[in-house]
């Protein structure tokens, strides 16, 4: 019922990677759910490619686009079909390569029905790092040319971060990247960051840049 969002205006270049960064409530997580089309904005406009999004059919804005968040949600199927969501028309081969890819392969096949076991409501019966990188294998099965990443690395337990961060990698790998991050260490190499304060973007640059001069961004590095 209320505005968050104010006045932002944002671009972000094709096969580039962008960090959306700042404090914890500042907008960041609206910012990516709106450029995935899980919701639509009252003013203004996104636009994709230089068309408005809205007059998109929602099965060419969801083709284009993956969204894998910190909260990902799997259905009560088996875990190849839940990777397999990405991509309906992809072989069984297809699913466990990109599962390999993704760093889960080994874990599922510990599991006593492997690949056809089923994972509960909303995977109830994965840990959450298990849950988030099957829910990585299923945006790198998409292939698609954007990809949103809302703290998808959130419930990875220290041990697995490296297989994480690697599949990451992968799926990233030639696409136009839009990231949130609470560890400013695993963006700095980005194309663009976008510092994000009360709805509002109070700048932008690169790493370097903002160390320079964003006090906000000095202030969330130190």
């Amino acid at each position: 019922d209320k505005e968050v969002l104010h006045g932002i205006n944002l671009h972000i270049a094709p096969g580039t990677v962008n960090a959306l960064v700042g404090p914890s409530g500042s907008g960041k997580s609206t910012i990516a759910r709106l450029i995935a089309s899980l919701w639509d904005v009252k003013d203004g406009a996104i636009e994709l490619g230089g068309v408005d999004i809205r007059t998109l059919p929602l099965a060419e804005c969801t083709r284009r686009i993956a969204y894998v968040s910190q909260d990902n949600y799997l259905f009560d199927e088996s875990i190849r079909e839940n990777i397999r969501m990405g991509r309906p028309a992809a072989t069984d081969a297809e699913v466990e390569a990109v599962a390999k890819a993704a760093g889960c392969d080994a874990f599922i096949r510990g599991l006593e029905r492997g690949y056809d076991t089923v994972v509960g409501g909303g995977g109830a019966h994965l840990s959450g790092g298990e849950r988030q990188r099957i829910a990585i294998a299923r945006a790198m099965l998409k292939d698609a040319p954007i990809v949103v990443l809302d703290e998808a690395t959130a419930y990875i337990d220290p041990e697995n971060e490296a297989v994480v961060q690697q599949a990451v990698g992968k799926l990233v790998a030639g696409k136009t990247v839009l990231v949130i991050a609470h560890r400013l260490s695993t963006i700095t190499g980005a194309d663009q960051i976008v510092v994000v304060n009360g709805g509002r973007i109070q700048d932008a640059g690169t790493h370097e840049e903002l160390l320079k001069n964003c006090p906000l961004y000095q202030e969330m590095w130190r």
